[in-house]
């Protein structure tokens, strides 16, 4: 049996600084080849880092719009090689079937790129909506960033990997995932919130409404609104809006500036975006509601 990649290594190196050459070591992230499989049939791989890779398995797959709900997958197997890791889930039939005709869909030509305007779309696809009345005091969005750094065990030692955080004002940090990957790392905490999912990080008011377009290959799911908020260390582009509006994220903060498509997609989606949050104040870009100074955050 093939061990499991540790998820740091300590290696040998020659440091220049202040005009000496100096030998000694640093942490470093390893980096896995991680291969996600579908009923028998590889989807995608992606370079991740080889820790939490469940969580990662099941937040791809809910982010992604493969499944709906953890309901949908009927088993899981993850198998280590040499070469990488294989993350292996058996869907429930119909979305099987689903994601089976979504493959046939996309189907083209090697070096197509894109693979037609089909792909295109996927790229920029609406947004779910999100709801909730939750409502946050500057303090709160301080406080939460705060929480990251304790908790960001492999950039403490690495200082090269992202970090996807979730949390509340009732509980305070919930969780917190890592990896070299930002994406990766975002798809890791929605398969924890999911894995561990409980009354008390669900919106009070959260309630289906009209959902987003469906894709031509599944039916629409949904999400239930968090009560709280995703918290990430990285730039925040389209696609990290796309997923965070899957896991019902009402407001996402990110240490960096989002993109004019990411301002965008979180304005359609219902989303607060902020962004270039730091611990002297942030920038809100959409959706300014749901920020409120402390006197006015307990009787909204």
């Amino acid at each position: 049996m093939t061990r499991q990649p540790p998820p740091v290594r300590t290696i040998s190196r020659l440091a220049w600084r202040d005009g000496v050459l100096t030998p000694g070591e640093r942490t470093i992230p390893e980096e896995t080849a991680v291969s996600l499989v579908y009923d028998g049939g590889s989807h995608a791989v992606m370079m991740a880092s080889p820790v939490d890779l469940e969580d990662f398995a099941y937040g791809f797959s809910l982010t992604e719009g493969i499944v709906a709900s953890l309901d949908d997958v009927t088993e899981f197997e993850r198998v280590d090689y040499e070469e990488g890791v294989e993350l292996r889930l058996w869907l429930r039939g119909d979305r099987g079937a689903a994601l089976a005709a979504r493959r046939r869909m996309l189907a083209g030509p090697t070096g197509c790129g894109l693979c037609g305007i089909d792909s295109l779309t996927e790229a920029v696809r609406k947004p779910q909506p999100v709801t909730g009345d939750l409502k946050l005091s500057p303090a709160d969005i301080e406080a939460a960033l705060a929480s990251l750094a304790p908790a960001q065990t492999l950039n403490h030692q690495t200082r090269a990997v992202h970090a996807a955080a979730f949390w509340t004002k009732a509980d305070g940090l919930v969780a917190l995932r890592e990896d070299v990957g930002r994406h990766n790392a975002l798809d890791k905490l929605a398969g924890a919130l999911a894995r561990h999912r409980s009354a008390d990080i669900l919106s009070a008011s959260s309630q289906p409404v009209g959902a987003a377009e469906p894709r031509a290959d599944e039916t629409s799911a949904q999400p239930e609104t968090l009560a709280g908020i995703v918290v990430l260390t990285s730039r925040i582009s389209v696609e990290m809006v796309q997923k965070s509006a899957m896991m019902g994220a009402p407001i996402v903060t990110a240490v960096s500036a989002p993109t004019a498509l990411a301002i965008r997609t979180a304005d359609e989606a219902g989303i607060t975006l902020i962004g270039v949050a730091r611990s002297d104040g942030f920038e809100i870009f959409t959706h300014p509601h749901r920020i409120v100074p402390e006197k006015l955050a307990h009787v909204a």
